[in-house]
């Protein structure tokens, strides 16, 4: 029990500490735009980043929130599987709750993303494809990202260890409840379609807009945070 501990919580700080790293925050700030959290809704991820009209730094964002989440597991994964867990749970929450920002982070998506293709390609790999199908049919990025992330969860129950099956499974209604405005928005029929424009009160990760605004925006097709 006490080894089994240690390999989790290990790896867990080291994961939350690259989790917690504000990429949206600090490449907003080196482009000279000021403090993302003073834009849209607020959030760090690279919905919000795309609300200030630069795209190639939105796109960063996006890489480097999934990338810490990969490197994370990677550097214990030759420990073992649990080591690996460990690592991954903190990269998660590590962005969601980053005490560098007061514990205001991002939705998780993005990382959830990422570690899911450290702890098993297969499952990354059916996570991308099941936004990619479920954003064709319905519209909806925030839909998408919320069901993908299901899907893939199932699919970790035959693709993976069973620890990062449990884990995937854990994460599924956290994200789920971080996403809470975009599901209300979904359930009023209000929420935006990819491509569309509109406004929208307290947006998600998940809503993106084409240009620089200071006030929330529906999501014009970029990927979901």
């Amino acid at each position: 029990m006490e080894s089994t501990l240690v390999l989790l919580l290990g790896p867990l700080l080291v994961g939350y500490l690259l989790g917690s790293i504000p990429f949206g925050l600090l490449l907003t700030r080196a482009a000279g735009l000021g403090d993302i959290r003073n834009v849209g809704s607020g959030n760090i991820g690279a919905t919000n980043v795309l609300r200030t009209g630069r795209k190639g730094l939105a796109a960063a964002t996006l890489l480097l929130d999934a990338l810490k989440g990969v490197v994370a597991v990677l550097i214990v994964v030759h420990i073992s599987q649990i080591a690996a867990v460990g690592a991954a749970a903190g990269a998660v929450l590590g962005h969601m709750f980053p005490v560098w920002l007061r514990f205001k982070g991002g939705k998780g998506v993005a990382t959830t993303l990422g570690i899911m293709w450290g702890l098993s390609w297969p499952v990354g790999a059916i996570a991308c494809a099941a936004w990619l199908l479920f954003a064709a049919v319905f519209r909806y990025s925030s839909l998408a990202a919320l069901l993908s992330v299901a899907v893939a969860a199932i699919a970790a129950w035959f693709l993976a260890s069973s620890y990062a099956a449990t884990l995937l499974t854990l994460l599924v209604p956290l994200l789920w409840v971080r996403h809470h405005e975009n599901i209300a928005r979904l359930l009023k029929g209000t929420e935006p379609k990819i491509g569309q424009g509109g406004k929208t009160q307290d947006a998600a990760p998940s809503d993106a807009t084409a240009g620089a605004s200071n006030a929330p925006v529906g999501h014009n097709g970029g990927p979901p945070m």
